[in-house]
């Protein structure tokens, strides 16, 4: 098991929280608590960067659509990039790649 590791940056375009190791249940709380404290303003994105992400559960994901709430009812965007294959597959399966706006590579800036 890999601790999460949740760091952030401010870019020109808004906050940039890159997201390493596990997200799942013991974890999503973590991510939640992180955006939650995040003062986004309209025309800003958020960007989720999960370039280190190892392993991400149903906790993750909903932890991810929280994420992607608190952006949109600040008026800002939500961006994943660099997903894993793996958590990308589950996003399609589910049809949340459809939801997600999602870069392919880590440049968040």
């Amino acid at each position: 098991m890999s601790p999460l590791n949740i760091t952030r940056r401010d870019v020109a375009a808004g906050p940039v929280l890159h997201v390493a190791g596990e997200l799942d249940y013991d974890q999503a709380a973590a991510l939640r608590r992180q955006v939650d404290e995040l003062v986004l303003q309209p025309g800003q994105c958020l960007v989720i960067d999960l370039s280190e992400l190892q392993f991400c559960d149903s906790s993750g994901i909903t932890a991810l659509l929280a994420a992607r709430q608190h952006a949109l009812a600040a008026g800002a965007d939500m961006a994943l990039t660099a997903v894993p294959a793996n958590t990308l597959r589950i996003l399609a399966v589910v049809g949340l790649d459809r939801v997600f706006t999602i870069r392919p590579g880590a440049d968040t800036g």
